[in-house]
């Protein structure tokens, strides 16, 4: 019998690793991804649609606006789930369109369902997948037009419910390809995230296993700019792998002031992703000495690169002992890590197995009960 959790362990820890392999693929295929992008790119009145389902529907948000800072093309993210049900309202037909389709296995029913219904409203859709299964149904769907179909490493493709390694390592991707004609601007910044989070299972982990004993029953996430996908990730993976035992929230820190404030009290673990950006570290600053001052959680903790002395917290994992900063894009993937492993450890502590932590059933690997309808356009029906 194997032991409780050892896969999900073994994809949180091999992250480092992971992604720097998972950079010299990119690294490797660079031509080939720069010649599809550049005939959407180089076109004029065109936009980017990531899209995914849960998990990585949260990588899309992470990487969205990285994209379209480093492109200068209009960019968002938009479930496939909003794709399946409602296209006309993110499709536009007048546009040209690179739907980049996110997926760990590619088999959910709605990753292949939104790109055959964004290709039944349009002839103008340049898709790129991003997956972590060369056999899966969106790697091998037929498209309209010519399709690049990008697949990560086998150890991207985590055998765990719970998405780790795939959502750091495609979300890496994402990141990668908005700077395709020059790749190497992450390669130093990349070696020291990797670096960063291996002095972290170092440093840490006994940190880490201490909090998961504290009795929260609800966890808020928060961050900014590309950090909100990150709070989204996060406040998934530890209601995941807890089974819905904590109750997880997230938010932007400015966000939070808007109401969702309320949902703090002695229960709660209030977690800050915090960026590296010193302009935008001034309002999450503010924000947490404000909840220090007027509010009582349980616990906070402050993930961030370099340690802050300008803030009230209870607890602080800072990665970086240097004045150096890296890439505030590669915080997105670096700032997750240790909300994966508090995730990991809270899911022994209440007894799960964090490989297979749904008691009852209702939460699988892939997606299950989907049933795809026919779409209807223009009082026509065309089946998917």
């Amino acid at each position: 019998m194997k032991d409780k959790g050892i896969y999900t362990k073994t994809e949180i820890l091999q992250q480092p690793d992971l992604w720097l392999k998972t950079f010299e693929v990119v690294y490797n295929k660079k031509e080939a991804i720069k010649k599809h992008l550049l005939q959407f790119l180089n076109s004029a009145n065109n936009e980017v649609i990531f899209t995914g389902a849960g998990s990585s529907f949260f990588v899309a948000e992470m990487i969205a606006g990285i994209f379209q800072k480093n492109t200068n093309t209009t960019a968002r993210a938009v479930q496939t789930t909003e794709l399946v049900t409602h296209p006309t309202h993110y499709i536009n037909v007048f546009k040209k369109i690179l739907l980049v389709s996110i997926a760990r296995s590619g088999n959910s029913p709605e990753s292949v369902a939104a790109v055959k219904n964004a290709d039944l409203i349009s002839d103008n859709i340049y898709n790129f997948i991003i997956t972590c299964n060369a056999n899966g149904q969106l790697a091998n769907i037929e498209t309209k037009n010519k399709k690049f179909v990008f697949v990560l490493p086998d150890e991207a493709n985590d055998k765990s419910l719970a998405m780790t390694s795939s959502v750091t390592s495609m979300t890496l991707v994402g990141i990668l390809i908005s700077k395709i004609d020059d790749i190497n601007f992450y390669k130093q910044d990349l070696i020291t995230a990797s670096q960063y989070i291996r002095s972290f299972f170092e440093k840490y982990q006994q940190t880490i296993k201490n909090l998961s004993n504290l009795e929260f029953q609800r966890a808020v996430f928060l961050g900014s700019g590309s950090l909100v996908g990150t709070a989204r990730e996060a406040h998934l993976k530890l209601q995941e792998l807890t089974d819905g035992f904590v109750i997880g929230k997230f938010d932007s820190f400015m966000g939070f002031r808007h109401g969702p404030k309320a949902v703090v009290n002695n229960k709660t673990l209030l977690v800050y992703l915090s960026s590296n950006d010193t302009y935008v570290q001034a309002y999450e600053n503010d924000l947490i000495n404000s909840i220090a001052k007027e509010q009582n959680p349980l616990h906070t903790l402050l993930i961030t690169e370099e340690k802050n002395n300008n803030v009230i917290v209870d607890t602080q994992i800072y990665f970086s002992e240097t004045n150096k900063k890296i890439s505030e894009d590669l915080l997105s993937i670096c700032n997750i890590v240790p909300v994966q492993l508090l995730s990991y450890y809270k899911s022994l502590n209440i007894g799960l197995d964090p490989d297979s932590p749904s008691i009852s059933g209702a939460i699988h690997r892939v997606v299950q009960g989907v049933t795809i309808y026919e779409y209807m356009l223009k009082n026509e029906i065309f089946t998917n």
